[in-house]
């Protein structure tokens, strides 16, 4: 295939899907925060509810279904939202580990730009581990980082953060792939949590971090930041192979923009959007008539 079709035809292609998935993800973002504020209300009496019940039904000793309750209700809400995002990551690893669907995984869990299949995969590789060290080492930092960034931005924006910022990531993966013609599958979550991880060191630069077995020494957010930027842009300008530094450095990039300017020009300006959403859910359509079957 003659070289510049394909550059073409790949930067048509994994553009376009880029910007599907991240309008899809922030649409869907907006319509899950309306949905979550307007049952609030509702919910609140629901517990009320629940609170008395509980206290008149005899309690049960050692309930393991109480015991998850409380484990759940312990965690912070950030690391409530991760869960989902890691019990994602610990099925594709196993589903790794199923001879018979190996063609499948390499097909659509890998992201390869000379892959026949080219976009599906720059979303479904953010979920994809082969090493189980490399799953627990991302889902560590992800952990680390989830109260952080959920408390920054709320649930429902950072899972559209997370989810685009894996796509651009593997997107700019591509780009560096061709462009150096050294191609190759790729997998992991990195892309997308080098995104969380520069979003949260760029708004709190002055916050404290520590290496996990080297509590004792501590170094700025912004420090850090800046080292393992210079550390992936090394790696992708002498070709070290063992990450895909490439991806690193694009999910580091988006997770910087959308903090400097992302927040601002895309969830500031959701309102209208929203509007839609009211109009669509509580009249049938924007402008309809009146409300079908009392209010919403």
């Amino acid at each position: 295939m003659d070289f510049s079709f394909f550059m073409d035809y790949m930067c048509f292609t994994g553009c376009k899907y880029s910007l599907i998935i991240f309008s899809c993800s922030f649409a869907s973002a907006a319509i899950w925060q309306y949905e979550s504020l307007k049952s609030r209300v509702q919910s609140y009496f629901d517990e009320i509810r629940a609170d008395w019940l509980d206290k008149l039904r005899p309690q049960k000793r050692g309930d393991v279904r109480k015991e998850i309750n409380q484990w759940w209700n312990s965690l912070s809400e950030g690391q409530r939202t991760v869960t989902g995002i890691i019990a994602a990551n610990a099925v594709v690893f196993c589903c790794w580990r199923i001879p018979s669907l190996q063609r499948h995984m390499i097909r659509y869990f890998t992201s390869n730009p000379a892959s026949k299949t080219l976009c599906s995969p720059m979303l479904l590789s953010t979920f994809s581990h082969f090493s189980f060290f490399h799953m627990a080492a991302n889902m560590y930092v992800l952990w680390s980082f989830s109260s952080s960034a959920v408390s920054m931005l709320g649930r429902e924006q950072f899972m559209a953060v997370y989810l685009s910022a894996g796509v651009v990531s593997t997107f700019f993966s591509y780009l560096c792939k061709t462009l150096s013609g050294r191609l190759g599958p790729s997998l992991g979550a990195s892309g997308a949590i080098m995104a969380v991880l520069a979003a949260v060191c760029t708004k709190m630069p002055e916050a404290k971090l520590a290496i996990i077995f080297l509590p004792m020494f501590t170094f700025t957010a912004s420090n850090a930041l800046k080292a393992i930027v210079a550390m992936d842009t090394a790696g992708l300008v002498l070709g070290w192979k063992f990450f895909d530094h490439a991806a690193h450095l694009g999910g580091a990039m988006f997770g910087i923009w959308y903090i400097l300017f992302g927040h601002e020009l895309i969830w500031k300006n959701r309102d209208p959007f929203v509007k839609l959403w009211h109009d669509l859910r509580t009249r049938g359509g924007p402008g309809g008539g009146g409300e079908r079957g009392g209010s919403a």
